[in-house]
């Protein structure tokens, strides 16, 4: 039964509905992403934002359509002026670079939501020690 909360990033979308990469790390992150998709995600109660909707669907048209359709089912999080106050704060404070808005912005939702988890494969400026 369903009953934490979990924030799916863009990169989350992008890995499931990717093209088989013949990089190893790239296709571990990809079975990775589609086992946990088939088998865990059922756990949680899912949330995704306008920003995902909107970043998944940049790109080859053909995958765009993957990542959305992936997305369809899930309830979108409003994008508030106190997430957005948040994300800004967060680049102001430098805990993430200027070139990582969006990135804070995804962060920023999940927190403002009170998600319990935040979901990605964005280790640079979001699953990282910092």
């Amino acid at each position: 039964m369903p009953g934490e909360s979990v924030y799916i990033e863009t990169s989350i979308v992008s890995y499931l509905a990717a093209k088989p990469s013949r990089d190893l790390l790239t296709a571990a992150r990809q079975q990775l992403t589609t086992d946990w998709w088939a088998d865990k995600r059922g756990n949680f109660d899912l949330f995704t934002s306008p920003v995902v909707l909107d970043e998944s669907g940049h790109g080859d048209q053909g995958y765009a359509a993957k990542r959305l359709a992936a997305l369809a089912s899930i309830p979108l999080l409003d994008v508030s002026q106190e997430g957005i106050a948040l994300g800004s704060q967060l680049i102001q404070q430098h805990a993430l670079p200027v070139k990582a808005a969006q990135d804070a912005l995804h962060i920023a939702i999940a927190a403002v939501h009170h998600i319990n988890y935040l979901l990605t494969w964005n280790c640079k400026h979001m699953a990282n020690a910092q």
